[in-house]
């Protein structure tokens, strides 16, 4: 939409139509309130890469019964792999549930496009009465009394004025720096992600990936890869297409002079990996940063007059066994909504009356899974787990499997062997293994 903003003042301002904004825009707006949506891009989701799976749609199915028969989804996930990869091996753990859930509604999680999907949901937020203005790019917050009482953007109304303003801009949130809520952060904290999004036949994908109808499925990869970049790839299965891409972390990719795209045509070329793309044709490229630290990068998320969520909150999880960031974002927004509305209805916007928002990321269990896996994103980028274990992984099951007429390996014995020939140090398994207890079992 590129109309003219109305002339009075708004009770919500959100900046950025991702999942965040556009649900914290949609209950706002459902409450009754005067809502703003600003996006940059020239349609919701314009900004957006291509290609992403969405878990938890009860976050949405709150607001939206059913909401999957009318949303632009692609396949609900029924199987998910993680393979650890040698250069030449791969050994996937896979998990395929046909039960409630998984492949009956309420469905645990969908493959999506995130053009087609930002767009559509921005789109209820319209419906729900929020004034969605495209094309719109915010540079600067306004402040009166050190409160935060609107935003400047790029257009000829220059100054819009709002009661609670909502960043949801993305990881290098422009706005929760602006006002000194957010630091710089650190290569480490970053990764980039590199994705393709290649054309496919259904009925190709169907047969070639083992599934039915609208059954989709979500490869994760961890080892060779990324050579020695710290990082991993991923594979999911659209409606007609493939979407899949590498992500590394910044410092890394840095340090090892390493080019994204060419760890992507590293990971497509692999042994397990080429069989599963071949004939698909390119549709779309793109890149996009991420936030992988989690608890550490977390902004304070609350001034008088503004709250941080989404991906501007740090509010990706990226734990190894877990990699999501749309349920979060979605969550955090319909937190941060039900913080703006009680701050509306009792015309109180200081940093203390907004500070519920902290009970409401509690109650929705964001603040709660963050906290938990708060050591998750360091052990899993660390170089033994990156470089070195999924090698031995793999190894040791090519090794368990050869039959070469010489006696069957026992596994104990072949771990020893492993261990020696990897030259692996009792005191880093004990080390790594009291990590990975403190990342996933206490």
């Amino acid at each position: 939409m590129s109309a003219s903003i109305p002339s009075e003042s708004f009770d919500v301002i959100v900046v950025g139509a991702g999942p965040a904004g556009s649900t914290a825009a949609l209950l706002c707006a459902r409450a009754g309130l005067k809502v703003l949506l600003l996006e940059r891009g020239e349609y919701a989701g314009a900004k957006n890469v291509s290609g992403a799976a969405f878990y938890g749609s009860a976050i949405l199915d709150e607001l939206i019964p059913n909401w999957w028969e009318q949303a632009p989804v692609e396949r609900y996930i029924c199987r998910r792999d993680i393979a650890f990869m040698s250069p030449t091996t791969s050994v996937a753990l896979d998990f395929h549930c046909a039960g409630t859930g998984y492949t009956t509604p309420p469905y645990n999680g969908f493959t999506v496009l995130r053009p087609r999907f930002d767009r559509w949901l921005a789109a209820q937020a319209e419906a729900a009465g929020a004034f969605l203005l495209t094309s719109t790019v915010v540079d600067d917050v306004l402040r009166e009394n050190g409160r935060v009482v609107g935003v400047r953007v790029r257009r000829e109304q220059g100054e819009i004025r709002g009661k609670v303003v909502i960043a949801c801009d993305g990881v290098n949130s422009f706005l929760a720096k602006k006002v000194g809520l957010q630091r710089e952060f650190h290569p480490h904290e970053l990764s980039l992600g590199v994705k393709e999004v290649l054309g496919l036949d259904p009925a190709i994908i169907e047969d070639r990936f083992r599934l039915s109808g609208d059954e989709g499925i979500a490869f994760e990869y961890l080892g060779a890869i990324t050579e020695t970049v710290h990082g991993g790839a991923f594979l999911y299965t659209n409606r007609d297409s493939l979407s899949l891409g590498v992500i590394g972390q910044v410092s890394s990719l840095v340090e090892q002079r390493k080019r994204p795209y060419e760890l992507l045509e590293r990971f497509k070329a692999h042994p397990a990996v080429a069989p599963l793309v071949r004939g698909a044709k390119l549709r779309e490229y793109s890149a996009h940063l991420i936030p992988e630290s989690g608890w550490t990068m977390k902004p304070t998320l609350y001034t008088d007059g503004m709250l941080v969520a989404g991906d501007a909150a740090g509010f990706c999880l990226a734990a190894g066994l877990y990699l999501e960031g749309m349920n979060y974002a979605m969550q955090s927004g319909l937190a941060a909504a039900e913080t703006a509305v009680e701050a509306c209805r009792q015309n109180r916007f200081s940093a203390r009356a907004l500070s519920a928002y902290r009970k409401n990321l509690k109650r929705r269990n964001v603040s709660t899974d963050f906290r938990a896996y708060r050591h998750a994103p360091a052990f899993v980028n660390s170089a033994r787990l990156q470089n070195l274990y999924p090698e031995v992984i793999a190894h040791g099951m090519e090794q368990l499997f050869r039959v070469d007429g010489g006696p069957k390996r026992k596994i104990l014995p072949l771990a020893r062997r492993l261990v020696r020939q990897f030259q692996i140090k009792p005191g880093d398994l004990l080390r790594d293994g009291y990590h990975l207890a403190r990342a996933y079992l206490w």
